[in-house]
């Protein structure tokens, strides 16, 4: 976990104070999307990283705070 001194405001989806969101590392980022539809679970599009050109997206936890997949 990391944080920065000054962060920037969250234009949308506010979540606790402190807390920007958490990020967890896969395989197969396809894999992972289809197995949360598999759950039931909604999910934004898997995007591209414009700096390192990885696949990543984006999940809610039940308390509505954004949860990332990030593929190596």
């Amino acid at each position: 976990m990391f944080s920065f001194p000054s962060p920037p405001a969250r234009p949308t989806n506010p979540e606790a104070a402190g807390l920007r969101h958490l990020a967890f590392e896969v395989d197969d980022i396809v894999a992972e999307a289809e197995e949360l539809e598999r759950l039931g679970i909604e999910h934004e599009a898997i995007r591209i990283d414009k700096t390192t050109n990885r696949r990543f997206m984006f999940f809610f936890d039940p308390d509505g705070l954004p949860l990332e997949l990030y593929e190596k």
